[in-house]
């Protein structure tokens, strides 16, 4: 009777965490299962080389959003976690985000401008470039950290989740052929910024957050607590789309459409995982406790392992049932990124629950950089012995394991746990 009453008791007072984690999980659920039963449809109508196009244009616009998002985020939710009823320090953090954003999304655009005007393939597929490139308008007007601060992910899980339904008849009356990749490209666009700007108004009609602009000259405090974290998602991101970029770059887009299936496969697995740090934040930040950090990161070990023998097992048949025979050369590449997965969740336990309570924002960003650079010397090296994708896949996968022992060397060093 006790251990019921144990329990009744821990969930009433984890319960938004619990709500949080639900809806998070829920959102990147369904939008992985409503990708991942169009993607059959979309490779056959669209062919590897119209969609490897689509992945390799897509794959460059995320240097902007990096640039775009600045690491504002982490910073931005930490101050909203603090005072989720403080209306006025709301409006204030939010503004302040909004402002820059909107200053560096200029700067953005103004150097894919040049981009187009010097680059021959930009050039040729400068309609595609201009289109995706409006998707910033997301990380400017649709501030996911907001949400997650004052623990209301149900709407964030709403907004997106109708976008992604409205699109699934569009796909099926409009994409017929490779033809259509124009088409595709609209439509996976433009919908996700309509929702964004109808978040943009529901926050300040709703939230009655006051968003007003900011000088430059004030937007300083908060440029620099966000350069170790935008140093993090740089890092982070030109490594990832690095895999991306040198594929399509020195192998074809058919290797690209590839190792595109290979990631769908390891999102299965990862949307369990992918939202536990992020929904334990809010929590873990207000009642800190280095005891519950180790316990998490004891948990998330043995999570990370068992989804790579996961993995491993049933993952022939995913690729099998998704892309066909002339796919399956993803397989081994899913299995080599599956252990992706355990890094992802003990180096964000490092990050969100070490290092940012502890105000150690720089080592975020060394971390990164050591992972990057880790990246391109196994990269350089493996293909110099084989020019084989998997050689770069492998590669990734070896950075992110380099990332574990470089967070456990500073925290070991700097005695934080």
């Amino acid at each position: 009777m006790m251990d019921t009453k144990n329990i009744k008791t821990k969930f009433f007072n984890n319960r938004k965490v619990a709500e949080n984690y639900f809806f998070m999980t829920f959102l990147n659920g369904s939008n992985l299962i409503i990708g991942l039963l169009l993607y059959p449809y979309l490779i056959r109508v669209l062919g590897k080389d119209a969609y490897g196009t689509y992945i390799f244009i897509f794959s460059n616009i995320q240097f902007f959003v990096i640039f775009v998002s600045f690491g504002f985020a982490v910073p931005a939710l930490k101050k909203i976690s603090l005072a989720p009823d403080d209306n006025a320090k709301k409006s204030q953090t939010v503004s302040e985000v909004f402002t820059a954003k909107i200053y560096l999304f200029a700067l953005c655009a103004i150097v894919l401008a040049l981009l187009i005007f010097t680059i021959p393939f930009v050039r040729e597929n400068a309609i595609f470039y201009i289109i995706i490139f409006t998707s910033l308008l997301i990380e400017i007007l649709f501030p996911v950290w907001y949400f997650q601060g004052i623990q209301k992910m149900r709407f964030v899980t709403y907004v997106n989740l109708s976008w992604r339904i409205l699109t699934i008849p569009l796909f099926f009356i409009f994409i017929k052929s490779p033809a259509d990749l124009l088409t595709y490209t609209l439509i996976v666009t433009l919908l996700p910024v309509a929702g964004s700007i109808f978040t943009f108004f529901y926050l300040q009609i709703k939230e009655k957050i006051q968003i007003r602009f900011v000088r430059l000259v004030d937007l300083k405090p908060i440029f620099a607590d966000s350069v170790p974290f935008v140093w993090r998602s740089a890092f982070g991101i030109l490594k990832k789309e690095s895999v991306t970029f040198i594929i399509g770059t020195f192998f074809d887009m058919n290797s690209v459409a590839i190792y595109d299936l290979a990631n769908k496969i390891i999102n299965i697995p990862r949307l369990i995982t992918y939202s536990v740090n992020s929904a334990l934040f809010p929590k873990v930040i207000k009642n800190y406790s280095l005891e519950s950090v180790k316990r998490i990161i004891k948990y998330e070990t043995v999570i990370g392992l068992v989804i790579s023998v996961l993995v491993a097992l049933l993952g022939y048949w995913a690729v099998l049932i998704l892309g066909g025979k002339a796919m399956l050369a993803a397989y081994p590449l899913a299995v080599i990124l599956s252990f992706t997965i355990y890094s992802w969740l003990i180096v964000g336990c490092y990050v969100e629950f070490v290092f940012i309570p502890q105000n150690k924002y720089y080592f975020v960003a060394k971390n990164q950089l050591v992972a990057l650079v880790s990246f391109l010397l196994l990269s350089a090296i493996g293909l110099m012995i084989s020019k084989n994708i998997t050689v770069l896949v492998a590669a990734y996968t070896l950075s992110h394991l380099v990332e574990i022992i470089y967070c456990r060397y500073l925290i070991k060093k700097y005695r934080m746990l």
